[in-house]
């Protein structure tokens, strides 16, 4: 089956979206969340994400050494927490230049007048 001129710019958007999202979440855990509170400050910022899309990414970058978690049992339900290890930060800091070059170089490509 051929997928349609829609079907296929609404693929490439998602490829483009995954690829953005590491950085989206480091930058939402310089201050400690919790999974639900994550998602919808980044709903609010205009980068919402789906529940099965953020909770194996909240692990795998744990497992990377990106984040630290720790549960907390305030009132209500216990939670998860996450914050950026030391190594996250860096890492952050890494990404935050290396998105900003490449934003400011595809800023001059999609410019450019063809």
């Amino acid at each position: 089956m051929v997928e349609g001129p829609v079907g296929q710019t609404v693929k490439l958007e998602q490829d483009l979206r995954k690829g953005v999202l590491v950085l989206a979440v480091l930058s939402q855990l310089r201050t400690q969340q919790y999974g639900y509170s994550l998602r919808q400050a980044l709903a609010e910022r205009g980068m919402p994400i789906e529940e099965g899309t953020l909770y194996p990414l909240l692990r795998r970058l744990e497992s990377q050494g990106l984040l630290a978690s720790q549960w907390q049992v305030d009132e209500g339900p216990p939670r998860r927490y996450y914050q950026l290890s030391t190594h996250g930060a860096e890492v952050y800091r890494e990404l935050t230049g290396a998105w900003q070059s490449l934003t400011s170089v595809m800023n001059r490509l999609v410019d450019e007048e063809g």
